[in-house]
């Protein structure tokens, strides 16, 4: 079992038993480590302690991130959605298929793919030479990946699983000035849908009526969502920093599990104020769908604004 199947087993096991408020100790032993091991596993995993993610995981603490009026997302957003956008220490660009290229299917354009492990589990990875058309992950062994060929239908595609541990690794291993392109099927709605999510900060979390609005479509959140449903780039264009309005981190494409890790990793470069941060006695009972790890404070970045 990989360190994040193990993690995913822990997170699992809070959202089914969140009324309990778990110890270490009973984490342990469901990731089978024991205490120590799972400390060390989960610390270095997530560069948070277990007790500060569980303290953090909290829908009124992500209800209170969502309204707060910190504007470092909403100045992105507002001042328009054609720049690059940040994650992690990325700037990751996106490029649209025209018209023409989404109805050929790619025909004529040689795409390279594989398969790789990441700190999320097993992924896949495709990519052209204008940039990385399909990121996926899978719970399970799969012999190839059924939304790269749906994506590309006419593309001639050449696997290297070799080439795409070195795309991985650019993609998942902490860096800084790293430069990645992605090059997307997409509809103009679309677009401009992953162009905002790309504006959210990393550690910040949007509602899906904020990036409606963002996108001049006001009230379309179920839109947004559908458009967030079909995002091909998982993890670049982060549709996982978008939760609903009442803070429950709920319907993500790759796993509720998965969200939910992705959160807990992008938060670790932040403080945990004691001010800001949930104490045991108050956190029990109010653990749903494993509940998002979002930025403490408000003066270190953007949270969106309802």
């Amino acid at each position: 079992m990989s360190d994040y199947e193990k993690i995913a087993c822990v997170i699992r096991f809070l959202d089914a038993n969140r009324e309990a408020q778990p110890s270490v100790a009973r984490m342990a032993v469901v990731a089978g480590l024991s205490e120590s091991r799972f400390h060390r596993l989960f610390l270095r995993w997530a560069g948070v302690t277990p007790k500060d993610f569980l303290q953090c995981l909290t829908v009124e603490y992500a209800k209170s991130r969502l309204r707060d009026p910190a504007s470092v997302l909403d100045a992105s957003l507002d001042a328009g959605l054609s720049g690059p956008g940040r994650l992690h220490d990325l700037t990751v660009n996106l490029e649209a298929a025209s018209p023409g290229e989404l109805k050929s299917g790619g025909e004529g354009v040689a795409v390279t793919w594989g398969f790789s492990e990441s700190p999320f589990g097993l992924c896949s990875i495709g990519w052209n030479p204008r940039g990385i058309c399909h990121l996926a992950f899978h719970d399970d062994a799969v012999d190839f990946p059924e939304s790269l060929g749906r994506s590309w239908r006419q593309a001639v595609l050449n696997r290297s699983d070799r080439a795409a541990a070195q795309q991985a690794a650019g993609i998942f291993k902490n860096g800084t000035g790293r430069e990645i392109r992605v090059f997307v099927s997409a509809s103009r709605f679309q677009s401009k849908v992953w162009r905002a999510l790309l504006q959210i900060p990393r550690g910040s979390l949007a509602s899906y009526s904020r990036i409606a609005a963002a996108v001049g479509t006001p009230g379309a959140s179920r839109a947004v969502g559908s458009a967030c449903g079909a995002n091909p780039v998982a993890y670049l264009i982060p549709c996982h920093r978008v939760i609903r309005e009442t803070g429950v981190v709920q319907g993500y494409r790759w796993g509720t599990e998965r969200k939910v890790a992705m959160l807990v990793r992008e938060a670790q470069a932040f403080d945990f104020p004691p001010d800001t941060v949930a104490s045991p006695s108050r956190a029990a009972g109010k653990l749903q769908s494993g509940g998002p790890f979002v930025r403490p404070s408000a003066s270190r970045g953007g949270i969106a604004k309802e």
